[in-house]
């Protein structure tokens, strides 16, 4: 933790004004809270202000996997993407890299669904759906993945063989979006050291007017219900196409870990997928916190 906290304690300590937000700042009257919400965020009122952490998520009847999307014009750009305006849009789509990331996690994912099947293959539907972000970065990185799977003959002949049954069409889910970073928004994405740090003491923290940790993991456990929910029948395999921190937030919630808020030391690469696992050993090796890079 001390070499953690040294990396990033000069800029933490150069922005500790940023933490405090005056009172005027803190409410906007006539806003509808979101319904898991105590208060809205004073930037953006779609994004909802919460006091703890949620109950831990129950069991499941399907199986999930975490896409995270490939490389975007804001990674290379080297800047914060956040709002919610770009629900919908082209803005910030794939780079031609980006692309090649999508269509390149076909494979892993087929290799985690097949370990699925010869784990539980007697209830599998076999079924394969795809959820993902209304942002243009994410929802392209599904396709991309779908097109993996038909493009690459061995994908497709591994498809076949298995006997699953993957529906083309993506859905779109709001409770994907990418962790909002209020007056971080559009900023360089060094600034991320502002509020990783602080993440990992204070899951509920606001600095910034950011998304917490805890209000990302309530949104998260709200809509992996609600969709679990759509497939009453279970034994389905569905993926998850979003973002960084929120697929990190979602793994470690998912899997039990005491600390969500550490959630930044076991980052997803651009285009990587993983199982969602439900226990904390089926986490990767933590990896200590560096700062953000350009282009990932």
């Amino acid at each position: 933790m001390k070499s953690t906290v040294a990396v990033f304690l000069p800029v933490f300590i150069a922005t500790a004004s940023g933490f405090v937000s005056s009172p005027s700042s803190c409410a906007k009257n006539h806003v509808h809270k979101p319904l898991f919400a105590t208060g809205v965020n004073p930037q953006e009122p779609s994004v909802a202000v919460v006091e703890a952490m949620p109950d831990a998520l129950p069991p499941l009847k399907n199986h999930y996997y975490l896409l995270r999307h490939g490389q975007s014009t804001a990674n290379v750009e080297g800047i914060i993407s956040s709002a919610r305006s770009l629900a919908g849009s082209t803005k910030h789509g794939l780079t031609l890299l980006g692309i090649e990331q999508g269509r390149d996690s076909a494979p892993s994912l087929i290799d985690f669904i097949e370990q699925d099947l010869k784990d539980d293959d007697n209830t599998s539907t076999k079924e394969v759906y795809f959820y993902s972000s209304p942002f243009a970065r994410a929802k392209e990185t599904a396709e991309q993945c779908l097109a993996g799977m038909r493009a690459n003959d061995e994908v497709a002949k591994r498809i076949e063989e298995l006997g699953l049954k993957v529906k083309k069409e993506v859905m779109l889910d709001d409770g994907l979006m990418e962790r909002y970073f209020g007056r971080l928004d559009g900023t360089e994405l060094l600034t991320y050291a502002y509020v990783w740090p602080v993440d990992m003491f204070e899951p509920t923290h606001t600095a910034f007017d950011v998304e917490s940790v805890a209000a990302v993991s309530t949104r998260i456990r709200s809509t992996i219900l609600d969709i679990d929910s759509k497939h009453d029948e279970g034994g389905n395999h569905i993926v998850l196409t979003s973002h960084a921190d929120v697929l990190q937030i979602t793994q470690v919630y998912a899997s039990g870990l005491d600390n969500v808020g550490m959630f930044s030391q076991y980052r997803f690469g651009n285009g990587e997928v993983r199982k969602m696992g439900r226990t904390v050993d089926t986490l990767p090796a933590p990896v200590a916190l560096r700062p953000p890079e350009r282009g990932i």
